[in-house]
């Protein structure tokens, strides 16, 4: 019934062109440790934007490896009340990013605060789309974190490594004429079984089409997303790069268009990790890569 079909949603980036990194990083002077996660949320909350996950990691990396390097470790996702909708019903491939990441880190014996996001080109590359709906989205965020951290310090990550990777892993579930909703409830309680077997949890679900119900719902018969945490993954790439968090917890995009017999399922690669981040450690990449090949074998299961 069902037909696997790997597809190059994204563009390949065998050479690196830009003169600025894929990260833009926020620094600020917390020693009065007065900015917090929740401050971070509640003022971009307050500037645009709907506050869709804050997992704040200490714990879970306490609980399970007994240690943490961080004061604050935490995981944001939010999504651009005003451009999100627009860019969701142009671009399919968009929900790999939506909602999009915010990394917010303090390490230990360190007053200073730093906050990650991807630039609109980082987010042009790895989508494989060239769209001012992005720009727009970048100006919006830039805009609400400096509200949130007015003092900070803005800068841009070093210059992406080369991949010649996909950025987006994605395949297609051929329905055959199979009534969609079935195949949707079938096709999604396999995925959620399949995550926990190879150590990933599911932080938060979203259907996107509360965006906007009344259009999207013209595009898509559904769209839905789940944010996915691999601890081991996010626990060791931190060590040496924090500012990775910009892309955990990791978006897995599911939805089927209007008049299309077809369910695609997609997320974001780790080559985004290895080289937006500029991922070198040999741990952080063993495990960055084991989480690709196990996301992969998950994909193709529940697709087969």
């Amino acid at each position: 019934m069902k037909k696997v079909i790997m597809l190059a949603v994204a563009l390949l980036c065998a050479v690196s062109l830009q003169a600025k990194g894929d990260l833009y990083i926020f620094s600020v002077d917390n020693s009065n440790a007065k900015i917090t996660s929740d401050t971070i949320a509640k003022i971009v909350g307050q500037n645009g934007f709907g506050i869709d996950l804050v997992s704040k990691m200490n714990t879970p990396f306490k609980t399970q490896f007994k240690q943490t390097d961080f004061k604050i470790f935490t995981l944001m996702t939010v999504h651009d009340k005003k451009y999100s909708k627009e860019l969701l019903i142009k671009y399919p491939q968009a929900g790999a990013l939506t909602p999009m990441g915010v990394g917010i880190y303090q390490k230990l014996n360190d007053n200073t605060l730093y906050v990650s996001v991807l630039t609109a080109d980082a987010q042009k590359k790895i989508l494989g789309i060239d769209s001012k709906i992005l720009d727009s989205i970048e100006k919006d965020i830039l805009k609400a974190l400096k509200k949130a951290l007015p003092n900070a310090k803005i800068t841009q990550s070093e210059d992406s490594l080369k991949t010649a990777h996909n950025l987006i892993t994605t395949y297609e579930m051929d329905l055959d004429g199979e009534d969609w909703e079935d195949a949707k409830d079938e096709f999604e309680m396999n995925l959620e079984e399949s995550f926990k077997p190879y150590g990933f949890v599911t932080a938060a679900t979203q259907d996107l089409t509360f965006l906007d119900e009344n259009t999207i719902e013209t595009v898509y018969d559904f769209y839905d997303t789940y944010s996915i945490c691999k601890l081991k993954v996010i626990y060791t790439v931190a060590k040496s790069r924090p500012e990775a968090a910009a892309f955990a917890p990791c978006t897995t995009m599911v939805y089927k268009k209007k008049g299309e017999d077809k369910i695609v399922v997609g997320f974001p690669s780790v080559y985004n990790w290895l080289s937006s981040a500029r991922v070198e450690d040999k741990a952080a990449k063993a495990e960055l890569l084991k989480a690709q090949a196990d996301f992969e074998a998950i994909l193709k299961d529940v697709t087969e």
